[in-house]
């Protein structure tokens, strides 16, 4: 029998046996199983996994265990510049693609304006291809996909009330720079512009027509939005994350 020494760092902790987190701990192995393999059957999917230094060298997931090695596991570091120690540069524009988990999330990230597709009969496979092709990182709450080896880039949400997801989200990827509030259609992800008044006048209730002048609509359903009650709110909860943000400084 033959074994190794692992020791993971921050976040990843989450997804291991209490008893054996934010320590070092034996892993006895036969054979000459891969870092990911091992880094999965102790319950960490690939996808939160940005550096591997085993035996104090940068590694790859295809290394292949030996006897004594010790592994050092760290978490994807997207608001960090750690471009000098992996092949991969960090993500420039952040996209998502989310799962059917996290429908009122997407929704809540588009009022913030960032790029989020969402469907509640999205297929797993359907996410995954999805984030292959256009290069989006998968937000979801099912480990399983993030396990999936198909799988490049994603991110478990860990939390489950919709604030804190939100809050979540945004600092695990150092977004709240990147904050442009109603310039995505929270329905279907479009891009918002302003529209002329006196062109949708016909589409306008009455109380709309008096009361607001300025409208934006979505290039892509051409669903139309003004000011209404739900605007203040988002106002709100906007401000109260940047000075949370910026008091907790993540």
């Amino acid at each position: 029998m033959n074994r190794a020494f692992f020791r993971f760092y921050a976040e990843l902790n989450d997804f291991l046996d209490r008893e054996l987190r934010f320590k070092r701990f034996e892993y006895p192995f036969h054979g000459k199983p891969s870092v990911k393999d091992v880094i999965e059957a102790l319950g960490v999917p690939h996808t939160e996994v940005d550096l591997v230094v085993v035996n104090g060298e940068v590694s790859s997931f295809g290394y292949n265990l030996k006897d004594g090695d010790f592994v050092a596991v760290y978490p994807v570091f997207e608001s960090i510049d750690i471009s000098g120690l992996k092949d991969e540069e960090p993500l420039r524009e952040i996209k998502f693609v989310a799962d059917v988990h996290l429908g009122r999330l997407a929704r809540y990230l588009r009022i913030l304006g960032f790029d989020i597709l969402y469907k509640n009969d999205f297929s797993d496979e359907e996410i995954i291809n999805i984030s292959n092709e256009q290069n989006r990182v998968v937000l979801t709450r099912d480990i399983g996909i993030l396990k999936n080896g198909k799988v490049e880039k994603g991110y478990f949400v860990r939390n489950t009330k919709l604030s804190e997801q939100v809050e979540e989200v945004l600092a695990r990827f150092d977004l709240f720079s990147l904050i442009k509030p109603f310039d995505r259609c929270p329905l279907c992800n479009g891009k918002l512009s302003y529209v002329d008044k006196e062109s949708i006048l016909d589409r306008l209730p009455p109380k709309t027509r008096r009361a607001f002048s300025e409208f934006k609509m979505c290039e892509n359903c051409g669903k139309i939005y003004w000011k209404g009650t739900h605007y203040k709110k988002i106002i709100n909860f906007i401000e109260h994350l940047k000075a949370k943000h910026k008091t907790q400084g993540f």
